[in-house]
């Protein structure tokens, strides 16, 4: 399976861990990575990891709390997890309900991530992603 999955308990370490290699690998600043939510809700789960085999690089990581799965994209910017989206779209034949943010741009630290994609996943889609609530209030 392309895509290295990831259990939600270690989301937070996850994100700090792609921080510290983009930090020490690349010192422009550019957006280094970028964590794409999508809401696989109503899709079969076998046909949903079947996906994940064909889209994803073996670099990228999944995390997913039942329905809800977030992609982090290492050496990605918002257009390149678009392009993401849209493969994902492709094979269901659907629009996906989805949002993003990069790193440094839309947060520094892993608390600043996840709420910039809960708070975008709120006033987006109007589903304010319960399960990150832990997760965003550590920091």
């Amino acid at each position: 399976m392309a895509g290295i999955h990831f259990s939600f308990d270690n989301f937070e370490q996850l994100i700090d861990l792609n921080i510290g290699i983009a930090d020490r690998l690349d010192e422009n600043r550019a957006e280094r990575f970028t964590i794409l939510y999508c809401d696989f809700g109503g899709l079969n789960l076998e046909v949903v990891e079947k996906s994940l085999a064909k889209t994803l690089r073996n670099s990228d990581s999944v995390v997913n709390y039942v329905n809800d799965y977030f992609f982090v994209l290492p050496y990605t910017d918002q257009f390149g997890a678009q392009s993401v989206r849209g493969l994902f779209e492709a094979f269901f034949n659907v629009e996906l309900p989805s949002v993003m943010a990069s790193y440094p741009s839309d947060g520094e630290n892993p608390q600043e991530l996840l709420a910039e994609i809960q708070h975008s996943a709120s006033r987006v889609l109007s589903n304010d992603l319960v399960c990150l609530n832990e997760l965003t209030q550590r920091g």
